[in-house]
């Protein structure tokens, strides 16, 4: 049977983050959300992760800034911010796998990591989470999302699937529109991450870092601070 793993990333945003975990509880649909540390400072940020953590739903570090990919602008005083302090943010409402997922403009590639991210990471056990399907719900006119995500749906047995808390609330109906979708199919939603997404999983490389990595790029040194 396929199966598919919602992931929602950037948040958490009031007045759209507890619209999205209503949506999922009504459906007893468990995901996985990457939180932003600037987010969780931010008015009511921490009680919705804390919600979230709450009705089983697990949490991820995705930045402190969601600013510049980390293997564009990643020396190690910025590593240990934009990882670091979001994960002591956090705090206790970590997955225990301590999941962090790079930003990199909805595309996988070496873009993601640094040399010193990449080192940081595997250090202090962290487990990299990547993804499958990133079908642009951030995207203006936003809804086009939906046929894209469908027909990625087909790429692959066990889809990772990444939406956006701020602007999936919004348009709730086309995320209804592909459950019904997924039903038709016959794929499986699951929590459980597809081990192919996982390049490091408590600090062990577990797949080809020059996907996702310019460590060891001919030529290369670590980034500036």
């Amino acid at each position: 049977m396929k199966r598919l793993t919602f992931t929602f990333d950037n948040g958490p945003w009031p007045g759209a983050t507890e619209l999205l975990l209503d949506f999922l509880a009504e459906r007893s649909i468990k995901a996985t959300f990457f939180v932003v540390g600037q987010r969780l400072q931010e008015p009511g940020g921490i009680e919705l992760a804390r919600r979230a953590h709450a009705e089983g739903h697990w949490i991820g570090n995705h930045t402190l800034t969601h600013t510049k990919p980390l293997g564009e602008d990643g020396g190690l005083a910025r590593v240990e911010r934009e990882i670091g302090e979001t994960q002591r943010l956090i705090g206790e409402l970590s997955h225990p796998s301590r999941f962090f997922r790079p930003n990199g403009g909805g595309a996988v590639g070496r873009h993601l990591l640094s040399t010193d991210a990449l080192s940081y990471l595997e250090s202090n056990r962290y487990s990299v989470v990547t993804w499958t399907s990133a079908p642009g719900d951030w995207i203006a006119p936003h809804r086009p999302w939906l046929a894209k995500g469908i027909g990625e749906l087909d790429d692959t047995d066990w889809t990772l699937l990444v939406l956006h808390d701020r602007f999936i609330a919004p348009m709730l109906d086309t995320l209804d529109a592909f459950l019904h979708e997924l039903a038709r199919r016959g794929i499986e939603i699951v929590q459980e991450l597809p081990p192919a997404c996982i390049v490091i999983r408590d600090g062990v490389l577990t797949g080809d870092k020059t996907t996702f990595s310019l460590a060891d790029e001919p030529g290369r040194q670590a980034a500036t601070p």
